[in-house]
């Protein structure tokens, strides 16, 4: 059996209020267009996740509703504090009482980064993923019958983007289609 992890940082948020608390910044209008690009992505890959488990800060709150509006994604989220601003440990703990065939983890760098890193068995050679800047999505797959059974450095990393890549895509089909 394979399961699937698809990790997702939180997409671009606003610094606008500098007296706001961290935990409540929401994203700003390039977070908003980016989390929605990730929505189209997931849909058109049809990586569709079972159960979403999600930081409880608004800006990874806001990220999944833009992506699974977008994408039509139907599972419903459990936002756990645990995993604000999570270290990779935690964040390996969360996933293994996971019991989805899919499941996906929307929380903060630097934790996230260094459990795509530490998660699939050879990180891609790109100074990108060791970023993993805001928006940044792996998708991971483990050969394991159940999540418990997963460990450092035992998935394939199936896929990775970043959504100003996506944007840009998008932005030059348009381009094209306008043209022709």
């Amino acid at each position: 059996m394979t399961l699937r992890l698809i990790l997702t940082r939180h997409a671009k948020s606003s610094w606008d209020d500098p007296l706001m608390t961290d935990h409540d910044r929401p994203l700003n209008k390039r977070g908003r267009a980016s989390a929605s690009a990730l929505g189209r992505f997931l849909a058109a890959k049809v990586y569709i996740p079972d159960e979403v488990v999600i930081s409880s800060s608004e800006r990874t709150r806001e990220t999944w509703e833009l992506m699974s509006r977008e994408a039509g994604f139907t599972a419903e989220p459990d936002f756990a504090s645990s995993l604000y601003l999570a270290e990779p440990d935690v964040m390996l703990n969360i996933l293994k009482g996971c019991s989805g065939k899919t499941v996906m983890l929307v929380a903060h760098n630097p934790g996230v980064s260094y459990m795509a890193q530490a998660i699939v068995d050879t990180p891609p050679a790109m100074h990108i993923f060791d970023r993993y800047p805001t928006g940044a999505t792996s998708v991971v797959d483990f050969d394991v019958e159940s999540w418990d059974e997963i460990t450092w450095r035992s998935g394939k990393l199936v896929d990775f983007v970043v959504p100003r890549d996506l944007i840009a895509a998008e932005e030059q089909a348009t381009a094209k289609a306008t043209a022709a």
